[in-house]
């Protein structure tokens, strides 16, 4: 049976940690429960050991959105439940997967230790913790709400990667439908249609035009077909590096925009992911110039970066946040910027923007859940319209070479 590292609540509220022999959690928690404590949490000893022998390598490894969230979220209980930072960050080393996650983390306990703050130590993985995450957890430091901060963290990375997810979810459907479509279409090219090129010929009938360009392209494809293989990546990498320059960013995000379909859901998400890390951050007592220069960097849209910039530059010089975005109000869905509005008036600006940002996100959810809807009959009309194409070019001719030589 292993050993677990647990960390208990005694009835009196007293933190309690040690290790026990235990055949699974339950029942530790049992034998625990005997004692007049409560377990809190419980990691196994040698989880630890167990990891030396993962094979992933850190610099090709990535944090990933879900193990931050579990990170602060178990920060959060355990901080709550009275353990002391450092702590906390060892049962996380010990609880993490991740090799960069627990590299990170065993050096930021390190940095503690020698006296520098939380906060600081996490600036040291910008590619791990955010500029977000830094700047908050900076402000509980400072405020004595760190447990505070952690909460609202767990919330901010919870909605984001829920947004994110419906996304990604969205894309799965078609993509397998094209992947489909393309092996396909090469088996065809590649096996049935010589065959049929074969028959056609033995029976000296007469090709339609629309026929002869499917046996051109499989021509092409089975005299070539070693380009195409290395073409296919090289496209898609070319495609890739062209949209992560400047100009190809401005050029995607410009038709993104201007896509009738995509445009809407286009404007919620980034609304959605802007006014949730505002609210974050005016809600943990980040100034709001600072709010809006981080929350810049949230959003994907260039268009909504530059809007957001150029906010903070007007509120620097006195504007109210509301009618500094008014300049780019195309870009908000409706209600946006009147219900910002609203919140300065009343004094509850952080309160407002919290409620804007789960109306938003529900909205850009609604309207993947349609496009993924609307998708699903366009691709199948697609498909049939490709198939049925496909059908005629070769029995029409096939038709007519029986009637001749009836």
């Amino acid at each position: 049976m292993p050993n677990y590292f647990y960390t208990a609540k005694s009835m009196n509220g007293e933190t309690l940690t040690g290790v026990l022999v235990a055949g699974d959690e339950r029942e530790l928690a049992l034998d625990l429960k005997r004692s007049g404590v409560i377990l809190i949490t419980a990691v196994i000893e040698n989880e630890k050991e167990k990891s030396k022998f993962n094979m992933s390598i850190p610099f090709l490894s990535r944090v990933s959105l879900t193990e931050k969230i579990m990170m602060v979220r178990n920060l959060e209980v355990m901080f709550s439940a009275g353990l002391s930072l450092i702590k906390s960050i060892d049962i996380l080393i010990i609880q993490s997967k991740n090799e960069k996650m627990k590299n990170a983390l065993a050096d930021i306990k390190e940095k503690i230790n020698k006296g520098e703050n939380f906060s600081g130590a996490l600036t040291n993985y910008p590619n791990i913790f955010s500029e977000l995450f830094v700047n908050m957890i900076k402000v509980g430091e400072e405020s004595g709400t760190l447990g505070d901060i952690f909460k609202i963290l767990v919330l901010q990375f919870q909605k984001e990667h829920e947004l994110k997810s419906k996304v990604k979810n969205a894309m799965i459907y078609p993509s397998i439908i094209l992947m489909v479509m393309g092996v396909v279409g090469i088996i065809m090219v590649t096996f049935v249609i010589p065959s049929l090129k074969v028959f056609f010929a033995t029976l000296s009938a007469e090709i339609p035009i629309y026929t002869k360009i499917f046996f051109y392209l499989s021509d092409i494809f089975l005299k070539y077909w070693y380009l195409f293989i290395l073409a296919t990546p090289l496209l898609i990498f070319l495609i890739f590096s062209i949209f992560k320059t400047e100009k190809g960013k401005i050029t995607l995000d410009t038709v993104l925009l201007k896509l009738p379909i995509i445009a809407p859901i286009v404007k919620k998400s980034n609304s959605a992911l802007l006014i949730r890390s505002l609210s974050s951050l005016m809600t943990s007592g980040v100034p709001l110039i600072r709010s809006l220069e981080i929350s810049s960097k949230t959003v994907n849209n260039y268009y909504f970066k530059k809007a957001v910039i150029d906010a903070s530059e007007k509120v620097k010089k006195g504007e109210k946040l509301s009618s500094s975005l008014k300049s780019d109000k195309n870009l908000f869905p409706f209600g946006v910027i009147e219900m910002m509005e609203v919140g300065e008036e009343t004094g509850q600006t952080s309160v407002v923007l919290k409620k804007l940002a789960d109306f938003y996100e529900q909205e850009a959810i609604n309207s993947i859940e349609r496009l993924t809807a609307l998708i699903e009959p366009v691709l199948i009309i697609f498909l049939g319209v490709g198939v049925g194409f496909f059908a005629f070019s070769i029995i029409q001719p096939m038709y007519s070479s029986l009637q001749s030589i009836q």
